[in-house]
């Protein structure tokens, strides 16, 4: 017999995803342990774990591999050649489908570029701003920066300076973040700044003394910030960043402030949920008419009349790292709206993590 720890590293299953496909009836261990709820596997069973994993990635649902599995070890398997190669032909379609809308939005596309006047990024600014701000800005959004090379606007914070108000932003599209510094010295048109991550990360370490007063300075393409008699520079990313203020128009939802050392325990010991199809262990979170937060279990009900929303727990974690305090407000609205982590003292620094849809 193998256990679940075992059976999970030689199959590419995580455990959490064991447990789903259990619950799910999909791939049921073998043995139970009635005490520790400990699952065991046989030996069988790790052949059938790895062609799970491998028509989960891709993208099999769970009803046909049910079907699948309880036909592999048969004699007569002209269903298992059937519903792979259904499932083959809806991949087929739904490429076709998709490359047949891509080239419609490509043209849309081409078309907009030629009217669209895009925010100035050539614009000099100088702005001082309390380092204290500013330190506490980067923090609140440097976890939510990609590193995903395909995505190179991605990789860095972009700085909006506008008015009294400088704006930091970072996304990896599952998640976006603003922080909020005020400015002084800033009387000309909005500017915007992509900060890649490396200078931003040198940015901070210029700021860890936080009481002095630092020096913001955007000019032919570069960015540089003085703190004291101390200075760090480089080129801005040559990309365009998204509009992050149409992002972060939402539907107002259930509000409830937190303890974030005890939600955080709840978050690390409490349930987690395998997504369809596997991948980061996801917390259920409900929220209550007056105002009580609970992360859900699999048999638990939807609370006081709320939805519940599913997220990556590794991401509201570092959303809560980011937050800066004891305690934060976690607004949730639809299960597809974002959950939106809001310190308690500014309403304009926060993050949003995107919803993980479960299976019903």
């Amino acid at each position: 017999m193998r256990s679940i720890g075992e059976t999970a590293r030689d199959s590419g299953l995580g455990v959490s995803a064991l447990r789903f496909y259990d619950r799910s009836g999909v791939l049921v261990p073998d043995r139970v342990d009635p005490v520790s709820g400990y699952r065991w596997y046989g030996p069988e069973q790790l052949e059938e774990a790895r062609l799970l994993a491998r028509l989960r990635r891709a993208g099999m649902p769970l009803a046909d591999i049910r079907l699948v599995l309880a036909g592999w070890s048969g004699e007569d398997t002209v269903l298992v050649r059937q519903l792979l190669r259904a499932h083959l032909r809806r991949l087929e379609a739904g490429l076709a489908d998709a490359r047949s809308e891509f080239s419609a939005v490509r043209a849309l596309l081409a078309h907009r570029e030629k009217t669209m006047t895009s925010i100035r990024t050539d614009a000099a600014a100088r702005v001082d701003v309390p380092g204290a701000g500013l330190a506490a800005a980067l923090d609140a959004v440097r976890f939510a920066a990609s590193a995903d090379p395909e995505l190179p606007m991605l990789g860095g914070v972009l700085f909006d300076i506008e008015g009294d108000a400088l704006r930091v932003v970072a996304t990896d599209r599952y998640r976006l973040a603003v922080g909020h510094a005020v400015t002084a010295g800033h009387d000309g048109p909005r500017v915007q700044v992509i900060v890649p991550s490396p200078l931003a990360d040198a940015m901070r370490a210029l700021l860890a003394d936080g009481d002095t007063s630092a020096r913001l300075t955007v000019e032919d393409g570069r960015v540089a910030l003085e703190a004291g008699d101390r200075q760090t520079a480089g080129r801005c990313l040559d990309h365009d960043f998204p509009d992050y203020r149409r992002l972060v128009r939402l539907p107002a939802g259930r509000r409830a402030v937190v303890d974030v050392p005890a939600f955080r325990e709840a978050l690390e010991t409490g349930p987690v949920r395998e997504r369809d199809g596997g991948g980061a262990d996801l917390s259920v979170l409900a929220v209550t008419a007056d105002g009580v937060v609970s992360v859900c279990g699999d048999g638990d009900g939807d609370g006081d009349g709320g939805d519940r929303v599913a997220v990556n727990r590794e991401f509201l974690l570092d959303a809560l790292a980011a937050g800066g305090g004891e305690r934060v407000v976690l607004e949730l609205g639809a299960p597809t709206a974002p959950l939106a982590v809001r310190r308690t003292d500014s309403e304009e620094t926060f993050s949003l993590l995107m919803p993980v849809r479960l299976e019903s």
